[in-house]
């Protein structure tokens, strides 16, 4: 669970076999589900999201199983090679690396303080399933 001081909020989270963890030592931004193709095939389902600064997320594992694979010509997913966990999505654009991480809200230790705040890319969502909250909707 987060610590309850704003100042020295921790999040943690890992892949499933545990070979990548990471911590984040701030607060996250509340949850965005994205419904485009890439995500929903990246994931199999939406890609929920949070996100934080670069500087602000460590990595307290070795990174040997961390795999990254340039979806588009402006950004990268990170991924364990070992269980195949989606983790990260980062901006990556004429060379020049994105200032923040999205961390995939699953990977998250805990998620009790997080909220889902929007829905995006709602046009390319799948037809096998629909959105029935009152949660805000980007089409685009």
């Amino acid at each position: 669970m987060p610590d309850t001081d704003p100042k020295s909020t921790k999040y943690t989270g890992r892949c499933l076999c545990g070979s990548i963890r990471f911590e984040v030592k701030s607060e996250l931004n509340d949850i965005s589900a994205c419904h485009c193709q890439q995500c929903r095939q990246w994931s199999g389902h939406f890609w929920a999201s949070t996100d934080c600064p670069t500087e602000l997320l460590t990595f307290i594992s070795s990174l040997t199983s961390l795999t990254w694979y340039k979806s588009s010509d402006h950004a990268r997913r990170g991924f364990c090679a070992t269980c195949g966990s989606s983790l990260f999505w980062k901006l990556n654009k004429d060379g020049e690396e994105g200032d923040y991480y999205a961390i995939s809200a699953g990977s998250l230790d805990d998620t009790s303080q997080l909220k889902t705040k929007r829905h995006i890319f709602c046009r390319f969502k799948g037809d096998y399933y629909t959105l029935e909250d009152n949660i805000p909707r980007e089409e685009t």
